[in-house]
């Protein structure tokens, strides 16, 4: 595995694989490597020739109160995962070399940010499209993969791929889970042992919410209050959202009638986890998105 450090050297490699017909995807992640990551390089590497894994904490999409600096890292051992999933090159800039001044030009997006994560974090989302931006142009992949835990994440790059016309394929695949269903994070490991525990009732929630519609249930309203009611009291975080609305476009349904996103975010101490269930009108769970 080849470990590079600078722009320059990254956009020469990948300019180099690609005049020899090679195939790029592209794993944009922000360190500390758990199973999720490892299953997108591992699906990453039977999908391409070469599988490019970036590591890049971006200051751009923390806001002035969030956890920047307590971020958790080990590039140590993310070398050693990567290089045992059969990543090919790991990509590891600096913030000076990423952003070496103040960026004269700034990436916003007028829709699927006003809603979910976005809402709570002004700026988040187009510290996103920056970044992105930026790792595109510099790796030239031909396919990128993210996992469906940040599914708007998913909704936004997917409106940049389409908007900017970015040779670049998305792809998107299953949320990785604990055996009792919480959502794999980098964030878990703030969280106290009482918080571990009562954690995985933000996905036994929302699957309950995906019962209710199973069942014959449309009404969003109905959805999203009985979800929230399983949250309060079943743990000590604080609701930041439960939200049932159409995907990809993120916008308020009336019935269910068409793909919806059925999301919460919790904060509890030290950690603000997300989660999300994506299904078709019948409730049966859609398992990859591209």
């Amino acid at each position: 595995m080849e470990i590079i450090r600078t722009i320059d050297k990254m956009q020469t490699k990948s300019l180099g694989l690609l005049r020899s017909n090679k195939t790029i995807g592209l794993v944009p992640t922000m360190g500390f490597f758990h199973e999720g990551h490892l299953s997108l390089m591992k699906e990453a590497k039977k999908d391409s020739d070469i599988v490019v894994t970036s590591i890049f904490i971006n200051p751009l999409q923390f806001g002035p109160n969030e956890d920047y600096e307590q971020y958790p890292r080990n590039e140590e051992n993310d070398i050693k995962l990567a290089e045992q999933a059969g990543v090919d090159i790991l990509f590891m800039p600096g913030v000076r070399d990423m952003y070496p001044r103040k960026m004269m030009i700034d990436m916003t997006i007028n829709e699927r940010v006003n809603v979910l994560c976005g809402r709570s974090r002004p700026g988040h989302f187009e510290g996103v499209l920056t970044v992105l931006s930026k790792l595109f142009n510099i790796i030239l992949p031909d396919k990128t993969f993210f996992g469906m835990k940040d599914a708007q994440q998913i909704a936004v790059v997917n409106a940049l791929i389409h908007d900017l016309n970015f040779p670049n394929e998305l792809i998107a695949l299953p949320t990785v889970r604990e055996e009792d269903g919480l959502a794999k994070s980098s964030r878990n490991v703030n969280l106290s042992k009482i918080e571990r525990n009562e954690a995985v009732w933000l996905y036994k929630a929302l699957k309950h919410g995906q019962r209710l519609v199973v069942d014959g249930e449309k009404n969003p309203a109905i959805i999203e209050k009985e979800v929230k009611k399983i949250i309060e009291n079943k743990t000590s975080g604080t609701v930041d959202y439960v939200e049932l609305l159409s995907y990809p476009e993120l916008q308020d349904v009336s019935t269910i009638d068409q793909q919806v996103i059925l999301a919460t975010a919790v904060f509890f101490e030290s950690a603000r986890l997300i989660d999300n269930l994506i299904f078709d009108t019948d409730g049966s769970l859609v398992k990859h998105i591209k």
